[in-house]
Parts: C-alpha cells; sequence; structure tokens
C-alpha cells in the first residue's frame, strides 16, 4: 500500500484528487493539509511514501515545504503539481532535490500512475514542462534586487520596503529601477510578473 499526502489548498481540486486515488487499491491518502508549514508536521506523523503537493500554498510555499519534507524525512518522495506557466518554479523544485512532477491539467489516470512511479523512485518529468523550465537562465537579478521586488510584489511601497531592509527609498527604487532593466520588462508590474514565471524571486 501505497501512503500519500496530498497538500492542496483549493477544497475542491484536493477532493476530486483524493476522490480520485481512493479509488486505487494500493493506495491510501493518509493526511491531507491547506496550508505549506502544515506538510513537515502532517509528514512526521503520518510517514508518508509520497507527499502530493501544490507550489501555490499559502503560509510557506510548497517548494520550501516540500524540500523541508524530503530533509526531515528522506524516505518520502514527493510529486508536484504545477502548471505549464511556471517553469521557473520547476527549476526550483529540480534544484531543491524534487524529480517528479505532475501537470495540474493532466487527464487523472495519469495521477495514480505518477504517485506510484514517484514511490518506485522514477523521474516523472513532463517533457513540454522540463522545455519550458529550460527556456529560463539563472537570474540576472542580485539578491537584493530579488527582495527588493519580491516586497514590491507584496503591495509594499518604496517607503515600507525602505524601513523593513534598512535602505533609503532612492536606494530602493534605483533597485526597482535595475531590476526593470535586467528583466527587460516594461514597468514594475511587468518585472514581477517575468520574475515570478521565471522563479528567480525568493519565497
Amino acid at each position: 500500500m501505497i501512503r500519500v499526502l496530498l497538500a492542496e489548498d483549493m477544497h475542491m481540486i484536493r477532493a476530486a484528487l483524493t476522490a480520485l486515488l481512493r479509488l486505487e487499491p494500493d493506495i491510501e491518502v493518509v493526511a491531507e493539509v491547506t496550508r505549506g508549514d502544515e506538510i513537515v508536521p502532517a509528514g512526521l506523523r503520518t510517514r508518508p511514501d509520497v507527499a502530493v503537493v501544490d507550489i501555490d500554498l499559502p503560509v510557506l510555499d510548497g517548494i520550501t515545504a516540500a524540500a523541508e519534507l524530503l530533509e526531515r524525512l528522506p524516505a518520502c518522495r514527493v510529486l508536484v503539481l504545477t502548471a505549464l506557466g511556471q517553469p521557473g518554479q520547476v527549476r526550483r523544485a529540480l534544484a531543491a532535490g524534487i524529480e517528479a512532477f505532475l501537470v495540474k491539467d493532466a487527464p487523472g489516470d495519469r495521477l495514480a500512475d505518477a504517485v506510484r512511479r514517484t514511490a518506485a523512485g522514477l523521474r516523472v518529468l513532463d517533457a513540454e514542462l522540463v522545455s519550458a523550465a529550460l527556456q529560463y537562465g539563472e537570474s540576472p537579478l542580485t539578491p537584493r534586487e530579488s527582495r527588493v521586488l519580491r516586497e514590491a510584489a507584496r503591495g509594499s511601497s518604496a517607503e515600507d520596503i525602505a524601513a523593513a531592509l534598512h535602505l533609503s527609498p532612492g536606494t530602493v527604487r534605483n533597485y526597482l529601477t535595475s531590476a526593470i532593466t535586467k528583466t527587460g520588462a516594461r514597468n514594475k508590474i511587468d518585472a514581477i510578473r517575468i520574475a515570478e514565471d521565471a522563479g528567480w524571486l525568493p519565497p
């Protein structure tokens, strides 16, 4: 029996995934969580063979949580649910040691097969997903530029970012201008979109 932990914050999607897995005689869903910070505690409590993890989770993103789970529970393998529009996140996951991915709009019958292959230690890689991920190179942003852009993405003003990072508002604006230039963006909003899609921003 393959024991599965499922991490998905969308209730209808999680219910559908759980229902699909429970149809399989060799798969048992032993835990369901809705937030990234719940993954490791639930994993340590239930000892799953496979954690099926969505990337976009509240409190803590799925990749960061999955990387911690792999460190704390090496016997558990991770299958990441992702979208074709998130190639940069796939690169992040690969860098964290995750080697199994399932595109969210894949046919339902592929879920159980992906879980079985992940449990067996096999790579589960969608060719189109990997191709999209490899189109993005390493981040052109410095760590400080990435942090400033991340804070801007959260809606913080230049003054708020300056206070949080112990910088002057003028310096923050300079970092934002540099980030816009390096990403080839038209403006700050465009730079945030490009950097998020590429996985260049810190969680």
